[in-house]
């Protein structure tokens, strides 16, 4: 029996994942294209297989239904809004996703572009890079008031990351862990009162109806004038037209950003200085990435097994 790895990352540094799959007696699929998938592609790929181990590429309702033995979606990742859940559920597929394994790692690179885009070390490489030898004015991070939005597995990650910078910590969180947020000193508030607050603000919600383009015309206008934002989370949590409207407008400071609701990323945002862009790699650290295919793969078993092929 087949199992599809559409994600062309999947297995490159680590063969440890495809061999547990074929010792249970699976054949892995490559993405021979090492891309995202085009449609006729996916579909002569995924047409006689079992399960589908998959990435941040669209799995449409067109695809799942040229793929009549598919019983399994086991997503390298954590957001599922890449795949029509609800035709997978008509179908009877399950869905699996591995929401632990990327946080530290997603956490970690939010650090590095607050640290990046606040000192403009990027900037600067460019610039000697180039023959030019000026040096940047940057600001610290360190006193500055933090605005996470999304207080879950990575919003927490940031939070003890960023201690030993004596951030003062808002956040805007519709199920908060109280626990959490008293032993870490994090001041909740409503999600507009975070945007006035906050010299830096970090996105970390899951997309969904509601948080689709939550960061907007209006969000941007409450923002601090030299404030940074900083979207590691799903490109779409953010217009980008208004964006770049508000930092034409110097309306805010900057962004950092590190995920787009067009990928490969060809867009206005690349010509900003006060931009910072990143090309969707937030788990993109070795030992996370191993952890993220042993565990997608156990997902995918498990839930074989669920289903009884």
């Amino acid at each position: 029996m087949k199992i599809l790895i559409s994600s062309a990352s999947f297995g490159k540094i680590n063969r440890d994942p495809l061999k547990i799959l074929e010792d249970a007696g699976y054949t892995p699929i490559l993405n021979p294209y090492g891309r995202k998938l085009e449609f006729g592609e996916f579909i002569e790929l995924i047409k006689d297989a079992s399960g589908l181990i998959a990435g941040t590429e669209k799995v449409t309702a067109e695809i799942l239904e040229k793929a009549p033995l598919l019983k399994v979606i086991s997503r390298y990742g954590v957001g599922v809004d890449n795949i029509d859940l609800e035709a997978a559920k008509k179908m009877g597929i399950i869905v699996k996703s591995t929401p632990e394994a990327p946080s530290q790692a997603v956490a970690e690179l939010t650090l590095a572009l607050m640290l990046d885009i606040s000192r403009r070390t990027s900037e600067a490489d460019r610039n000697v890079r180039n023959n030019k030898w000026t040096q940047l004015m940057g600001r610290l991070i360190s006193g500055k008031t933090l605005g996470i939005i999304g207080l879950g597995r990575i919003g927490k990650k940031l939070v003890k990351l960023v201690q030993p910078f004596e951030m003062k910590i808002y956040a805007f969180e519709p199920y908060p862990d109280k626990d959490f947020v008293l032993s870490n000193n994090i001041i909740l508030v409503p999600f507009h009162e975070v945007l006035k607050v906050s010299d830096i603000i970090s996105l970390h919600l899951p997309l969904s109806d509601k948080t689709f383009h939550m960061i907007a015309k209006k969000e941007l206008s409450l923002m601090k004038k030299d404030a940074i934002i900083i979207n590691s989370s799903r490109g779409s949590l953010v217009d980008e037209n208004a964006l770049i409207s508000a930092l034409r407008n110097r309306t805010i400071g900057g962004a950092a950003i590190d995920t787009f609701e067009q990928e490969p990323y060809k867009g206005d945002l690349i010509g900003f200085e006060n931009v910072l862009l990143t090309c969707h790699m937030g788990s993109a650290a070795q030992e996370t990435r191993k952890l993220m295919e042993i565990e997608t793969v156990n997902n995918l078993l498990d839930a074989l097994k669920e289903v009884d092929i």
